[in-house]
């Protein structure tokens, strides 16, 4: 292997440790805030997880997004779409809609990462899921 091979192994290597450590922290970390939204998803035994995520509306309907590699709690939402979501203390049931095409193209526009977010992250693709009231 020739130099430059060599340096671009080693530059790549250390980007990629730096998106799992980033990745990892926001999986311990658990941001909040006014913005944030608690969705409760339900594995096949019934048994609860939480997880915080960033609401975003678009035409008068809720969206979340699973923005990062780790996405453990949007495989939930598509196994077992009756999910629980707190929004400013305020707890409701809601059923998880995958959104695909056109729409999740004019969702996703309407409210898109950073460039500086999608470098720390790894460049994810983005799922999006409407939660419309149960």
């Amino acid at each position: 292997m020739n130099k430059a091979v060599k340096i671009a192994v080693v530059i790549v290597g250390i980007y990629v440790v730096l998106v799992i450590a980033f990745e990892s922290m926001l999986g311990y970390v658990q941001p909040g805030g006014d913005a944030a939204l608690v969705i409760t998803t339900f594995d096949a035994d019934g048994t609860a997880y939480d997880r915080v995520v960033s609401p975003y509306e678009t035409d008068g309907q809720l969206y979340v997004s699973a923005n990062h590699w780790p996405r453990t709690w949007y495989r939930r939402v598509l196994a077992n779409p009756d999910v629980r979501a707190t929004v400013d203390g305020s707890t409701g049931d809601y059923r998880a809609v995958p959104v695909n095409g056109a729409k999740h193209d004019r969702v996703d526009a309407a409210h898109p990462h950073t460039l500086m977010f999608k470098i720390m992250t790894g460049f994810p693709p983005r799922r999006v899921v409407r939660l419309d009231p149960r």
